[in-house]
């Protein structure tokens, strides 16, 4: 099955040569090629370029994009999708002015999501995940991550990475799945921690890795949540079933967590809405992609990650959308990338490749996804007719795509 794309205004993010990452300056630059075409032949690239070296072919598909911009689907490397409920009530409660730590202290928060999640049943979770699954697709999202966390029980969390897996069966997008048993401690072991924590060394890995539910561990490492030492056990933990780290970090405060993830060789730090120097420093040279949540700031009203400062430091940012009930209940990754350019003062060229390219390499698909390159999946955003890329974060709030394709083909 060959599928052309010809006429294209401006093909963005072309890796002729492939890259896992891009990091500091190199951020501002996002390869293009104008007037251009592409080839996908069943379910990957095969080539790419201008007008004028277009193939004399006669494919099986031929989709005429004068005027659009076509760009790899977003890889949002960051969400708990799987959940049940919402929590629309503590977001009325904010906006009386309770803070995210009186919520949580009442009672709500993730705990609140904990309750829901394990009253309810795993078909009626799954039918509730999948819509907002199905919204993520129609919105560009060509490879998610997706966090288990409310369930805090052995069959709670099974419960949810058994959802998070057939969702992977089902749809075509790529997901990667993340078991965070570590993402508060429920009430009966809020004065036990080392209780919880041994429950999900000894009962909670040992059945996931049994039944191959995740492929990566996450920690909620805060002040309130998970200490750096109980934290550091939990990624030890992770690496004798082959789960490496990507953890939450740094959202509210700043206690040396994400040197410790440096340390452990995790694969992301995620929030960072503090950010200190040494911070920086322990990023530096390191393997470990941050990964900034600007819908998340947005929505609950706390600081930005400060991007200008980790880009100018030579860091690598990857964008992702928190998608969760309590405190991001939206994966739009176009209001993502929006926002990072408004709030964050990202270029376009820096957001869309913290997007695409390293939020791929946020979730470990950077080989196959997130840039234009040959022998990649062919995950693409065909958007409406644009005077250029920028009007993508200028018009924030107006859909501007027109097709997503998924596996080379157009979703419905």
């Amino acid at each position: 099955m060959q599928t052309l794309i010809i006429n294209i205004k401006e093909l963005l993010q072309v890796r002729e040569t492939p890259v896992d990452k891009v990091s500091g300056s190199e951020m501002a630059i996002l390869p293009s090629i104008k007037n251009a075409f592409l080839l996908i032949e069943d379910d990957v690239i095969v080539s790419f370029g201008t007008m004028n070296d277009c193939p004399k072919i006669n494919p099986d598909k031929t989709i005429d994009a004068i005027g659009k911009i076509v760009l790899p689907s977003w890889c949002d490397s960051h969400t708990h999708i799987v959940y049940a409920g919402n929590r629309e009530q503590e977001f009325v409660d904010r906006i009386n002015g309770l803070t995210y730590e009186e919520i949580a202290n009442r009672g709500g928060g993730i705990l609140n999501s904990a309750k829901k999640l394990n009253e309810t049943s795993e078909d009626d979770i799954y039918n509730q995940s999948k819509k907002r699954l199905e919204e993520v697709i129609q919105q560009g999202t060509g490879a998610v991550e997706i966090k288990s966390g409310y369930g805090l029980t052995v069959e709670g969390e099974l419960k949810m990475l058994r959802v998070i897996k057939k969702l992977a069966q089902n749809y075509p997008i790529a997901i990667k799945s993340t078991f965070l048993g570590a993402h508060a401690f429920p009430l009966a072991y809020k004065e036990n921690h080392s209780a919880y924590i041994d429950l999900i060394i000894n009962e909670m890995l040992p059945k996931i890795a049994e039944e191959k539910l995740a492929d990566y561990i996450d920690a909620f490492l805060e002040t309130g949540y998970f200490s750096v030492a109980e934290t550091e056990r939990i990624m030890e933990a992770g690496k004798q079933f082959g789960l490496r780290s990507k953890i939450h970090v740094n959202q509210f405060t700043a206690i040396n967590g994400i040197a410790a993830c440096v340390k452990h060789n995790a694969l992301s730090v995620d929030h960072l809405e503090i950010v200190t120097d040494e911070d920086i420093e322990a990023l530096k040279d390191s393997e470990t992609m941050a990964v900034a949540l600007p819908s998340c700031s947005y929505f609950i009203s706390i600081p930005y990650t400060p991007a200008r400062k980790m880009i100018s430091a030579g860091l690598p940012l990857a964008l992702a959308s928190d998608f969760n009930p309590g405190t991001t209940p939206s994966g739009n990754m176009n209001f993502v990338v929006a926002t990072a350019c408004i709030k964050m003062k990202m270029t376009p060229e820096e957001a869309i490749n913290a997007a695409t390219i390293n939020g791929a390499y946020a979730m470990g698909l950077s080989k196959t996804h997130g840039s234009i390159t040959a022998g990649k999946k062919a995950n693409l955003i065909i958007t409406k007719p644009l005077h250029s890329f920028y009007e993508m974060p200028y018009a924030f709030g107006s859909n501007l795509i027109e097709q997503v394709l998924l596996n080379g083909k157009v979703i419905a």
